[in-house]
């Protein structure tokens, strides 16, 4: 018998935010439930504030999958969408007062529902955020590589049976321990290399001339992100530089988006904070 907090007995027996919100903004849908868990979350959002008023979820599962969905609900009510994409899974867990680690899957579902349903309602395509498709590792509950990936970054695990606890691959036949036992380690090693790189690209910013940095945005918006807009018929001209203030037109198809704004500030300037300065503003200037 699982050994559950007070708080994951009370949200299950009495469930806060069931059904579906009427006309919802935006929808998250999560799991199968041929694997044994799914969870279908629905958001009313107010436009002018990016703010998310109203929040109801329908979930097939066990008792930790209806408390963590449940409390998600709660979380996430007068939160920016800004503010609600920074909650983990670890988060959820923990407003529990905890989870057993054979169930933590439970909170991932959540964490993943939020974070689709606020990419969908500001249309962002699934394959530019690399969902969590790629090829079956586990067969028996089909979990693929990618998501076993992120969820050992996301949450540092180190063994299969830690794997097994977070999304339940390795949790059935056991035929694919091996492989992701292989995943484990690329993680690490990926990790290791990134933080080489990150740290040498920290030191490269600092020595960075005017010169040097209008050329790396330049370059940036050129090889980086043009392409990235232009795979959805959109595009982006730099107009200006001052300082750490990059100023762009919107074309294309983003120059009518009703999302251009979001892919401005969470791709265009997240991208050139990545590669140039931490301290880059990019605004949207018509010409």
């Amino acid at each position: 018998m699982w050994n559950y907090t007070q708080k994951v007995k009370e949200y299950f027996l009495n469930p806060h935010n069931v059904g579906e919100v009427e006309n919802p903004d935006a929808v998250g849908e999560i799991g199968n439930i041929a694997c044994g868990d799914a969870l279908y979350l629905t958001l009313k959002i107010d436009k002018k504030e990016d703010r998310i008023i109203e929040a109801k979820f329908k979930t097939f599962g066990c008792a930790s999958a209806i408390a963590s969905s449940s409390v998600l609900t709660d979380m996430v009510k007068g939160l920016t969408l800004d503010e609600a994409l920074k909650i983990s899974n670890k988060d959820i867990a923990n407003v529990l007062g905890g989870l057993p680690e054979e169930k933590m899957h439970c909170s991932v579902m959540g964490q993943e529902a939020l974070e689709k349903a606020i990419k969908g309602y500001r249309g962002i395509a699934p394959e530019k955020e690399e969902v969590l498709d790629g090829n079956i590792v586990c067969r028996c509950f089909s979990v693929t590589d990618k998501k076993i990936r992120r969820v050992v970054m996301e949450n540092n695990l180190k063994t299969v049976d830690d794997v097994t606890h977070y999304c339940k691959a390795g949790g059935a036949c056991g035929s694919c321990h091996e492989a992701i036992g292989k995943i484990i380690q690329e993680v690490y090693q990926v990790k290791d290399e990134k933080r080489e790189e990150q740290k040498a690209l920290k030191e490269k910013k600092k020595v960075l001339t005017n010169i040097e940095k209008m050329q790396l945005i330049q370059a940036t918006i050129q090889k980086e992100i043009k392409p990235y807009l232009h795979h959805d018929g959109g595009d982006i001209d730099l107009i200006d530089i001052d300082g750490n203030k990059v100023y762009v037109t919107m074309k294309g198809a983003c120059a009518s988006c009703p999302a251009s704004a979001g892919t401005l500030k969470h791709y265009v300037e997240k991208k050139l904070r990545e590669r140039v300065s931490e301290e880059i503003e990019v605004i949207e200037k018509d010409t």
